[in-house]
């Protein structure tokens, strides 16, 4: 197998660029925005890394290029694969599983198939980039049999996994049919990290449970050699690598009889310079208060930003706010709900379903509490660039960030992150990542229309000093925690558990 000598590989479903086109109709590429990349580049940069991903377009073959100091090999897809491992496995699957499903996920062996067939062509591609001995790190839930697969291939490099979303509780993950798989294939990487620890202890749970490893602080005791019928007590039912539930060790096995895997939280964040710089751009800044003039300057503007996806409660919000005129408890004119909804997997049902759910929402409350100076909700199906939302998070007295499951939800750390004034309230689900480090948010259930409707009066309503208290502890935090700091820590533990 061929060496191109890279000592740090990453490998996700998207390549690190995105195709372009120019006013002339010429095609280039762009590096994507996303605080990922933003993180990984100058760790790249400096160890010579490559990037492993899909470029984004179907039925189409690349060689590997570069493009701003990164080295980016393009793993192909055929249309057929991007319907049953992305769309269908991936977010008609894993993603409402993983979601406390929300909505019924759906299991067709077909689509596990297809995200077997193209896991094993990324790990391919990453065991052919990486030289003796690398450091490759594989992100998030399109590709958890990669570790496993990879570690086949390629047995001398150390291996890491984060998963973005979050893990369910053991009781749901055991719906999925082929919860063996994920399990082997998440468990062969060195270091599994997620962004709760709630969502790691669900995952050892669930490794207890079906797969009966020994698990002490954190570490997982992986035997050598998985055997499918141990402790079975039907062999012919058990015979398949998928069904059977093992027996649980309850010490560790023999020294030499296995290998280790940690799996612990490594909460993600966000590029914070980059956001407090356009914060204090006297342009954007403008544009702020342009947009306040745009909405009739009301007295308080609520914003919601979110992709259009059934796990950000943008039903419930709209509910909330709805009910809140209803009463007259708001007002419009005083206020105004700004929801950017951009759009997202618009070839999934469930997605499309929402979405005339969402516009029919919008159009009901339009017609009932618009005046002829204001409306009620200024709603925007479309994705706008960090300029621009920085503008938003500069304008909007409030940020309503009230998903009914997300592993993160950085839109409430950018939003914190932009308020350099110090003023600004944020309300936010506790369902949410980043509800376990912004505590001084005003957290609510999403799924209690009345808890969301108190909270929403009283960021409205605060008193101005309670308000700058509560975000000067939110910035501390944020400021002090950023997407490089995260990605070095990571980094820092897989290290040093490879070493032990």
């Amino acid at each position: 197998m061929e060496q191109q000598g890279y000592e740090f590989v990453v490998v996700a479903n998207r390549l690190a660029v995105n195709r372009v086109t120019s006013d002339d109709g010429t095609t280039g590429w762009q590096r994507s925005p996303g605080g990922l990349v933003t993180a990984l580049a100058p760790i790249m940069a400096a160890s010579e890394g490559a990037w492993v991903g899909w470029h984004g377009a179907v039925d189409e073959e690349l060689e590997p290029f570069d493009h701003e100091g990164l080295h980016l090999h393009p793993v192909p897809l055929s249309e057929q694969e991007v319907h049953d491992y992305y769309e269908g496995f991936s977010n008609d699957t894993l993603w409402p599983l993983y979601h406390d499903v929300i909505v019924r996920p759906s299991f067709h062996r077909r689509w596990f198939n297809a995200y077997r067939r193209v896991n094993q062509r990324f790990a391919e591609a990453a065991a052919k980039v990486a030289s003796e001995g690398a450091t490759v790190w594989i992100q998030d839930y399109q590709l958890q049999l990669v570790p496993q697969m990879l570690r086949e291939l390629r047995p001398d490099v150390t291996i890491g996994f984060f998963n973005h979303i979050p893990f369910p509780p053991p009781g749901l993950f055991a719906q999925l049919p082929w919860r063996h798989s994920v399990l082997r294939g998440l468990l062969g990487a060195d270091l599994i990290g997620f962004q709760r620890e709630s969502d790691a202890k669900n995952f050892q749970r669930a490794v207890r449970n079906r797969l009966g490893h020994y698990i002490k602080s954190d570490r997982v005791y992986v035997p050598n050699q998985h055997d499918s019928q141990a402790g079975s007590p039907l062999k012919g039912f058990d015979a398949d690598p998928e069904r059977g539930t093992a027996p649980r060790q309850l010490s560790a096995p023999p020294e030499g009889s296995y290998r280790t895997a940690d799996a612990k939280a490594f909460p993600i964040s966000i590029d914070t310079g980059k956001i407090q710089e356009l914060a204090q751009d006297p342009s954007i800044i403008a544009r702020a208060a342009q947009i306040r003039a745009e909405l009739g300057h009301p007295k308080t503007i609520f914003l919601g930003v979110d992709r259009l996806d059934y796990t950000k409660g943008i039903r419930h919000r709209l509910k909330a706010y709805e009910e809140l005129l209803r009463d007259s408890e708001l007002q419009v004119g005083d206020v105004t709900l700004v929801q950017i909804a951009s759009p997202s997997r618009e070839g999934v049902a469930s997605y499309q379903l929402l979405r005339d759910e969402i516009d029919l929402t919008v159009g009901r409350i339009n017609g009932e509490y618009d005046t002829m100076g204001h409306t009620a909700v200024r709603y925007l199906h479309h994705s706008y660039p960090i300029e621009e939302m920085v503008a938003l998070y500069l304008a909007a007295d409030v940020m309503l960030v009230t998903a009914l499951r997300d592993g993160m939800n950085l839109v409430a750390k950018e939003y914190v992150a932009a308020r350099k004034s110090g003023d600004g309230v944020l309300v936010l689900s506790e369902f949410t990542g980043a509800a376990d480090q912004l505590r001084q948010a005003l957290l609510i259930n999403p799924h209690d229309i009345e808890e969301l409707k108190a909270a929403m009066v009283t960021a409205a309503t605060i008193d101005q000093e309670d308000a700058r208290k509560r975000m000067r502890s939110l910035r501390r935090q944020v400021v002090s925690h950023n997407v490089t700091r995260w990605a070095e820590e990571f980094l820092e533990s897989l290290s040093q558990q490879k070493s032990q």
